[in-house]
């Protein structure tokens, strides 16, 4: 196999995410991670009201037009900085054993973790409950904003 940056032999092969034993389980691994994940942004959706709540008191009002962006506000830093860490994965993700790789090797950063969560909303949103179809015809089990990312879901 040959590998993507020829003058760099620490990046890992075109090949490299081909083995099928990388996807056992990963589509019922996701939608578990999926739920914990949403229920810890709701969970710091309280504290996060609370701080909106002050915030709309010193503001004489402004403040609380943050209510309808709340969970916005909670789960794009978190997506970002959780997805786009140096474990590539939620905290949920991370529970239930599985991370997020980009097929050219690079790693996940900041955007792409945060393009990534916007994309996988905005697809739910058209496409629900049939967001996880794309997983049972597209390779690597990809779900549609994996597959325009050129990223992948893979057991850690």
């Amino acid at each position: 196999m040959s590998q993507p940056f020829p003058d760099r032999a620490d990046q890992p092969t075109l090949g490299a995410y081909d083995d099928i034993a990388l996807y056992d389980g990963v589509r019922t691994k996701r939608v578990l991670a999926f739920f914990i994940d949403y229920a810890i942004v709701l969970a710091l959706c309280v504290p996060m009201a609370v701080l909106v709540f002050f915030i709309g008191i010193f503001t004489l009002g402004l403040g609380f037009l943050l209510y309808p962006v709340l969970f916005l506000l909670v789960a794009i830093p978190y997506v970002g900085l959780t997805m786009g860490g140096p474990t590539q994965a939620t905290p949920g993700m991370r529970m239930m054993g599985i991370r997020v790789v980009r097929l050219d090797g690079r790693p996940v950063d900041f955007m792409l973790a945060i393009v990534h969560g916007v994309l996988f909303w905005a697809l739910n949103a058209v496409l629900t409950p049939f967001i996880l179809l794309a997983t049972l015809v597209l390779d690597r089990k990809r779900t549609v904003h994996d597959w325009m990312l050129g990223t992948v879901v893979v057991r850690g």
